[in-house]
């Protein structure tokens, strides 16, 4: 219980004390990421992620909640929001009474001097990141995601983040989010909150007040947009408004436990889930079926096929009574994502804080979802019955409350967000089998909330739309069973338990490029872990995110592992080298390592995570120097831009490599008339140089005829390369 000095008992309404002078000061919004599993998101300090908040770019409308990790641009959060409110309420900031306070925290709105006021941001890790390292440089994206202050190695949880706020309405804040590695909790996070009535009112407690907080109100707001992947500023196949999450569905199950729907999911126990989830609905400006995110103009794959939520796994019955209260949320109504109740928030406008208060933050349960208002129609021409507009799409929005909270009390509330769906390999079967209508009806397996999604939420089309339709929908069953598992991890922290360990990665991982070979390497301390077995090396070429499959169209099937694009090496316990000697010239290679059990943990054979050694630098495989200046080749010559794409690969459509050069050169590139177009030092004592066809003002050459001089210590070479595009 927070309690004043002697001196600062006398405090009440008309005899503020000040600690001090009351200073504004300046918080910078520290963010860290999760990044450990296959969910990624990032956290603010200041308690709530709003929209543009990490890079204030228009283009990162999609930021964040990741998923599949793996794969880049699989954005799926757009914005969130966390208002407090209460009732009855006594400002001593201002000296004012106020009959309803609501203080903001997004989903625009931030105040992080005078409103939700940072006071610390920690990372715990069981153990912290590898270091990863090509050729000698620092290479693996965990250095700026991954960013651990302590060490703990009895964390329930790969990762912490313990985040403290101090709010304007006499409340602090203790966020702490879990994250997991573990193959079946890698896809969601645990959030938990701590609210307490510590009547402090700036981030140092300058200003104090005592008193009961009535009608204390938690509300939680959630924008998503589904998958960056097709949106404007990547794929471009999908309709631009889809990026903010203009046509999001948003549906929510469990509202009424005495009176559960047709659509409620129950836990093992019976008990039933409260939850709320999203994926992407109709747009009207679509001309194709939508559903799913299908890459019409280009091979048909999936792009949208993620359904993301929120499960409530506790809510604090009262202050003195910390059993779960299945009551809560207590409100559960949408709302429009560009409302003007959603910008524009002022902590000391009373006429805003009445109608947040108690048209949005308390208003209880509408009597359908705004998905099932919307049912098979367009979600971006959705209507908000009490706007009648929409012009930004639809958000979740979920209150917990009203409580009671006199001073030192504190309420808990703890909720998990996940994302789910098809898997890669599946969103590229279903997409090219709709694309190419050679899906042959094989429908997956129903269960009751996939027959109510397709009842409710797919339109009576051809047989092609049914079909990839169907397997999306298979995404809702995929989010419910993940709010199943993280309910039961839940409950096992809340007996002192943890989830089996998967082997911890080792501490380095290196990759070396050679003239002739790869070298791997890296150390032993996952071997020290109960029922270790061994490790899996794996190899992509091309990119770090390269696809680990192919799918061939006429079979309508995935065709065994292309070894020439990903490889996987098993390696036994002891082994902690391996030379690749199967790398070609000219191509890029990326590598990580998995550390993995012999099952006797737990039910399934656990792996370390990818993420923790995945590399984010190119390894290439360089050759000796040539003996003689007739040695020196330009490959590809001709360059043709019709097999760009086949030459070095999709990561380097526009390289032209140097082979067979001096260990010392400077190579001179001019055009047929003699203009220089660029110069390239080579140092490195190879006998390769890429060059990816950019002038020294930066852009890409044109056709023609060009000139490569080299000029050596002992002499010089001409080569002459024609390019055609």
């Amino acid at each position: 219980m927070f309690l004043l000095d002697s001196t600062s008992a006398m405090i009440s309404k008309n005899k503020i004390l000040i600690f001090g002078l009351f200073v504004s000061t300046s918080f910078s919004q520290e963010v860290k990421w999760m990044s450990v599993g296959d969910l990624h998101n990032w956290y603010s300090a200041a308690g709530c992620e709003i929209e543009t908040g990490r890079t204030g770019q228009v283009s990162d409308q999609q930021d964040g909640l990741r998923y599949p990790a793996f794969y880049r641009v699989q954005d799926n959060q757009a914005a969130k929001g966390l208002w407090l409110g209460a009732t009855n309420f006594y400002d001593p900031v201002v000296n004012k009474d106020y009959e309803y306070k609501v203080i903001h925290a997004g989903p625009r709105h931030l105040d992080i001097e005078n409103e939700t006021m940072p006071v610390d941001m920690t990372m715990d890790g069981k153990y912290d990141h590898p270091n990863v390292f090509v050729d000698g440089d620092p290479a693996t994206n965990l250095q700026y995601l991954d960013d651990v202050d302590n060490v703990d190695p009895s964390l329930p949880s790969d990762r912490r983040i313990n985040n403290i706020v101090q709010t304007s309405i006499g409340v602090q804040m203790k966020r702490t989010i879990y994250a997991f590695s573990h193959p079946e909790h890698q896809n969601y996070h645990i959030q938990e909150y701590v609210f307490t009535n510590n009547g402090c009112f700036d981030a140092d407690c300058n200003t104090s007040y005592e008193q009961t907080l009535e009608g204390f109100q938690v509300y939680l707001q959630y924008r998503y947009a589904i998958s960056r992947e097709g949106m404007v500023y990547d794929g471009n196949w999908l309709p631009q408004s889809a990026a903010w999450g203009h046509n999001t569905m948003n549906d929510v199950i469990g509202e009424h436990p005495d009176a559960p729907s047709i659509n409620d999911q129950f836990y093992d126990n019976g008990e039933i889930m409260r939850a709320l989830f999203s994926w992407q609905g109709y747009h009207s400006d679509a001309s194709f079926d939508n559903l799913g995110g299908p890459n019409a103009p280009g091979d048909g794959h999936l792009g949208a096929a993620q359904f993301v939520g929120v499960v409530t796994l506790h809510a604090d019955t009262s202050p003195t009574d910390n059993t779960d209260n299945i009551n809560q949320p207590s409100t559960t109504w949408f709302i429009t994502s560009d409302d003007p109740t959603t910008s524009g928030n002022d902590q000391y406008n009373e006429v805003k804080s009445t109608n947040e208060y108690t048209n949005y933050m308390t208003v209880g349960h509408p009597e359908e979802s705004q998905a099932e208002i919307v049912g098979t129609g367009n979600a971006n021409q959705f209507n908000d019955p009490r706007t009648g507009s929409n012009p930004g799409g639809t958000s979740q929005g979920i209150g917990f409350g009203p409580y009671t909270l006199a001073p030192g009390d504190s309420i808990r509330i703890v909720v998990a967000e996940g994302a789910a769906g098809l898997n890669r390999e599946m969103c590229y079967v279903v997409g090219q089998n709709w694309k190419n209508e050679a899906h042959n009806d094989n429908l997956p397996e129903s269960s009751s909330l996939h027959a109510h999604m397709m009842n409710n939420y797919h339109r009576t089309t051809n047989d092609n739309n049914l079909y990839k339709n169907s397997w999306v929908f298979t995404g809702v069953d995929s989010i419910i069973k993940t709010f199943k598992t993280a309910k039961q991890n839940f409950d096992l922290m809340e007996s002192g338990q943890s989830l089996p360990q998967p082997p911890q990665p080792p501490s380095i991982f290196n990759v070396t490029s050679g003239g002739d070979r790869i070298i791997i390497d890296w150390t032993n301390e996952p071997e020290s872990g109960p029922g270790f077995a061994g490790y899996n090396l794996y190899r992509l070429k091309f990119k770090p995110d390269t696809t680990l499959f192919a799918y061939n169209v006429n079979q309508g099937e995935l065709d065994p592992l292309d070894e020439t694009i990903a490889t996987i090496w098993e390696l036994a316990p002891g082994q902690n080298t391996y030379e690749d000697l199967t790398a070609e010239r000219g191509f890029d290679y990326y590598y990580f390592l998995e550390a993995f059990d012999n099952g006797t943990n737990d039910d399934i054979v656990l792996n370390s995570s990818k993420f923790y050694t995945i590399t984010n630098k190119a390894a290439a495989l360089k050759r000796p120097p040539g003996e003689s200046f007739k040695d020196i080749r330009v490959v590809p010559n001709p360059f043709h831009i019709s097999a760009r794409d086949l030459q070095y690969g999709v990561s380097a459509p526009d390289r032209l490599m140097f082979l067979n050069i001096p260990p010392v050169c400077t190579i001179r590139i001019f055009t047929e008339r003699g203009d220089l177009v660029d110069t390239i030092e080579h140092t490195d004592g190879s006998g390769d140089e890429a060059w990816n066809s950019i002038t020294s003002s930066r852009q890409i050459i044109v056709s023609g005829l060009y000139i490569a001089h080299f000029d050596m210590p002992d002499g010089d070479a001409i080569r002459k390369f024609t390019v055609v595009r």
